[in-house]
């Protein structure tokens, strides 16, 4: 690389991909110039806050952990750990150190998330039921199926057949649309490889007789961490102080700007054509590097000249999960507080609830006023939280009016006696197209994608909807340090930016 000669990187999409893509450039590389194009409005992606009357609403929410000493280091760096002995107590440019508490809500009742072998579980199940999810996991630790051939088979594989039908089936088909046995294992694979009942009941005898771990939390599954970090105003404040140090280095940043054609001559991408949505202006934008977080769908069916038919028919049969998120400010819950944990004014204490009750469609829930009491208005008086529902566009969820959503959700969550109707004081609605790249439609043959994208040098697939993985953010940070590393010492192989998230130490469990 001519180091006297100024070079550019287009970058698809302001999430945590494409942003940490362009500090990374800026960062080593010198004497290239990243220039950000993001469809939408925002910084961030889905790791965006928002704001709703004072109250801040985050998509998610995207906790601050990583196995990743990199990424741990990276994120402090923009904003430090709150400390009371350096003055970070009084800036609000910190981390705040979170408890984890997370728990299944079935049956109308509250289990431990993961599921534990304690009392409150045998006691909410009951005996015979219990006894049911001992033998078939006996049964299938002794008989396992040889050939996983979906997501149903990896599940029973690992918990046994009752265990799987009691906790993970209704869940994971909420979250997907589709029948566990349709979804490719390979989503179980990076997401819950770690995890077992083996790994559960060691994590629950340390916790019983020793005491908590740092944050780093080396030996834990990540499903199973006890603490994590969080941004005091919000998840989108990190990414918003990120975008800020980018484009003090010289950095561009245009929001309301899609792709809407890419050009490839040989094994190169020389340019892109992008719309201004706000004035309908097309413009082009050539490049020496092109960083995509953007769905690889899309890519693959905007490129000029076209893709041979058979990748436009495989990139055309990629699917995807969208997601809504009503939230609702209340004066109270009806459902109380029954632990020994502390919280202001005695709420439930949960980050999340996830609903396994098949009955409703909601499939999660965040009480924000658990995560850090600075993105709440009135936290002293108030509950602010959001519903999630998994859903795909046009299907019926989505095609609800917003008034209509509200109020069906809303509904929801008096059914399963968490709220009355009455105390819900205000209340807003948020969709996210694409937010979950799906493990099945066209995806077995994805090898194919990839191979054909790959075959662009200068091309490179960061991020969760732009390899079509489900990574977490900080899987999607470290897919865009890699290609920059690729960049800078002029690797051409993409093997290991795909092999992000494929090591055992950076699964995450679901």
């Amino acid at each position: 690389m001519n180091n006297n000669q100024s070079k550019i990187a287009v970058i698809i999409g302001a999430g945590p991909a494409g942003l940490t893509a362009a500090f990374e450039l800026l960062e080593k590389t010198k004497n290239i110039k990243p220039i950000i194009f993001e469809a939408g409005d925002y910084i961030g992606g889905i790791s965006r806050t928002m704001d709703y009357k004072g109250n801040k609403m985050d998509i998610g929410p995207h906790r601050f952990f990583s196995k990743s000493d990199r990424v741990m280091e990276w994120w402090k760096k923009i904003l430090p750990m709150q400390t009371t002995n350096t003055g970070l107590d009084k800036t609000d440019k910190v981390m705040l150190v979170c408890s984890r508490l997370s728990r299944i809500f079935f049956l109308r009742k509250f289990f431990d998330y993961p599921v534990q072998l304690n009392s409150n579980t045998i006691s909410n199940l009951g005996i015979f039921r219990m006894l049911k999810i001992g033998f078939s996991y006996i049964k299938i630790r002794l008989f396992p199926i040889k050939n996983e051939k979906s997501l149903e088979d990896f599940f029973i594989n690992r918990f046994g057949i009752e265990l799987y039908r009691t906790f993970f089936k209704n869940y994971t088909e909420k979250v997907w649309g589709v029948s566990c046995s349709k979804i490719d294992p390979e989503w179980g694979a990076q997401r819950i490889k770690g995890l077992s009942i083996t790994k559960i009941l060691t994590h629950f005898i340390k916790q019983t007789f020793f005491s908590k771990s740092s944050i780093e939390q080396k030996n834990t599954e990540t499903s199973l961490i006890e603490q994590f970090l969080y941004p005091k105003l919000g998840a989108g404040q990190m990414w918003e102080e990120v975008a800020g140090a980018v484009k003090k280095q010289g950095a561009e940043i245009f929001l309301n700007h899609q792709i809407i054609s890419l050009k490839q001559s040989g094994n190169q991408i020389i340019e892109v054509t992008v719309k201004n949505l706000s004035t309908d202006e097309v413009i082009a934008q050539k490049g020496d590097f092109f960083f995509s977080s953007m769905p690889v769908k899309e890519l693959v069916e905007n490129l000029i000249p076209a893709a041979h038919p058979e990748i436009l028919n495989i990139a055309h049969g990629l699917m995807y999960r969208d997601y809504i998120m009503v939230s609702l400010l209340l004066k109270k819950m009806k459902i109380k507080n029954k632990t020994n944990i502390k919280t202001i004014n005695n709420i439930i204490p949960d980050k999340w609830i996830y609903i396994q009750e098949p009955d409703v469609k909601i499939g999660r829930a965040v009480i924000f006023n658990n995560w850090v009491p600075y993105i709440v208005k009135d936290i002293n008086n108030t509950i602010w939280m959001g519903l999630e529902y998994f859903c795909n566009e046009g299907d019926e969820l989505w095609s609800k009016s917003d008034d209509d959503f509200i109020q069906f959700a809303i509904d929801e969550f008096v059914k399963i006696n968490m709220i009355e109707k009455q105390d819900v004081l205000d209340s807003t609605i948020v969709r996210v197209k694409k937010a979950y790249p799906a493990y099945f439609g066209s995806y077995k043959d994805f090898g194919k994608i990839k191979k054909f994208t790959d075959s662009f040098e200068n091309l490179f697939l960061i991020g969760r909807n732009g390899m079509h993985k489900y990574n977490n953010q900080d899987h999607s940070m470290l897919t865009a340090m890699t290609a920059v590393e690729n960049i800078k010492n002029n690797i051409k192989t993409k093997d290991n930016i795909w092999s992000v998230n494929t090591e055992q130490d950076y699964h995450e469990s679901k």
